[in-house]
């Protein structure tokens, strides 16, 4: 059995689920396909989410052209216009509306899980049914009857007893060889929506692979394979054809696009093999995730940037030693507010964090820390992180460059530039 991973990336058109539909039917195994939203559908369903949030105007025309969007797919792909397709695309999209109606609850991240849910469930739909016309007999499943989690909204955690009891029946193979589910997302107990965080969709595959003890997870992507760095940024990328899992989590944590954070864990668990390829290039083997020791790990520099980032500098008051009290009472203000720290560091009397500029999490994080701390902070700024960094390497990156803060390790170099 094996599970494959779809982006958005690879059935943002027509011609892209095409592609999609040739790659699955390249492959005679029993087969589960984990597919995300199409194209930037998540991007335009968060407008949407923080419009409602707010009561502006204009919603109805953002939804309007997301469902202008996926028709134009549809009608490109079904050639009949009486296709079950349709229908089911129209109550999805109903079902949006009726959402939106309402008026907002008083918690911002269950509002977003219910909206955003419906970029997979569409994808999926329309997938699903276009495997079937091209003569691929599929299932499609609702994975948030199966895929359990608490009622963090926006990050759920996964309740793994009961989704262990679940995914088994819901993906048993008796009457189908290809499953298509959604990734990102999650049901509570009592059915409300739940999704995993952004890019979730990798972690999802991740969680189902180790439930199901499949035999390999295959993860598609835009991109050969993993590279040391976005090609889009650096053109001379390399792809890195092998790494270990204790190395996937590395660069997974400091922010490599290519994996989740959260992916590696379930499969190393049980050495199950992630091969990520690119679904532009299918004779390409792409970079194998495994067992690899650290010596096969390929130690060239490999350069992860985020962007938008903010850097903040806290100090008590009274200029009073940063102390394990005022550490302690700091983070679990930081995890109060689901605000993740890329970068630490503390002198006697100050203690500074470089974290994404998530608005309102961080707006709401800073007003509270400055009701007992002395808070500067700098925004627009560069996190850059180079994994098995040398002399050449951070000059390339750092050269003219104002640096506002800066850590090293043995394996590690970290600068929060300007």
């Amino acid at each position: 059995m094996n599970i494959f991973k779809f982006g958005g990336a690879s059935v943002n058109s027509a011609d892209g689920v095409r592609n999609f539909v040739k790659i699955v039917q390249s492959y005679r195994e029993e087969m589960i396909i984990v597919l995300s939203a199409m194209g930037k559908t998540t991007n335009a369903l968060e407008e949407i989410v923080d419009a409602f949030a707010a009561k502006k105007d204009g919603i109805e025309s953002k939804v309007d052209a997301l469902q202008t969007y996926h028709t134009k797919i549809i009608n490109e792909l079904f050639s009949k216009k009486d296709d079950a397709v349709f229908s089911k695309i129209e109550s999805l999209f109903g079902q949006l509306r009726a959402y939106l109606q309402k008026s907002p609850s008083l918690s911002y991240e269950f509002d977003y899980d219910q909206i955003v849910c419906f970029g997979e469930l569409i994808s999926t739909t329309i997938v699903s049914e276009y495997l079937r016309l091209s003569g691929t007999p599929n299932k499609w499943v609702d994975i948030r009857t199966c895929l359990k989690t608490d009622d963090t909204y926006k990050e759920g955690r996964i309740d793994w007893e009961l989704s262990q009891r679940l995914v088994p029946q819901a993906f048993g193979f008796t009457n189908t060889f290809v499953y298509v589910t959604q990734g990102f997302l999650g049901g509570t107990k009592t059915n409300q929506t739940t999704t995993l965080g952004r890019e979730g969709s990798d972690y999802t595959a991740a969680i189902l692979s180790y439930i199901l003890d499949v035999d390999k997870l295959a993860i598609w992507k835009d991109v050969p394979g993993i590279m040391n760095a976005d090609p889009k940024w650096l053109p001379d990328a390399q792809k890195l054809e092998r790494i270990s899992y204790q190395e996937a989590i590395e660069l997974a944590f400091y922010g490599a696009k290519v994996i989740h954070p959260k992916t590696i864990q379930p499969i190393k668990k049980k050495k199950i093999p992630l091969q990520v390829r690119s679904f532009l290039s299918l004779n390409e083997s792409g970079t194998l995730i495994s067992t690899a020791s650290k010596k096969q790990d390929q130690l060239i520099p490999v350069y992860i940037r985020k962007q938008d980032q903010v850097l903040i500098s806290i100090r008590p008051s009274d200029f009073s030693f940063i102390l394990e009290e005022n550490l302690s009472s700091l983070f679990s203000i930081f995890a109060k507010h689901q605000v993740k720290v890329n970068l630490i560091q503390n002198s006697a009397i100050s203690f500074s964090v470089c974290v994404d500029n998530s608005d309102r999490r961080l707006k709401n994080l800073i007003e509270e820390i400055s009701t007992k701390f002395e808070v500067r902070y700098n925004e627009n700024l560069e996190l850059i992180t180079i994994r098995h960094h040398n002399s050449e390497a951070v000059e390339r990156m750092t050269n003219g460059r104002e640096i506002l803060l800066e850590q090293r390790s043995r394996d590690t170099a970290q600068f929060v530039l300007l």
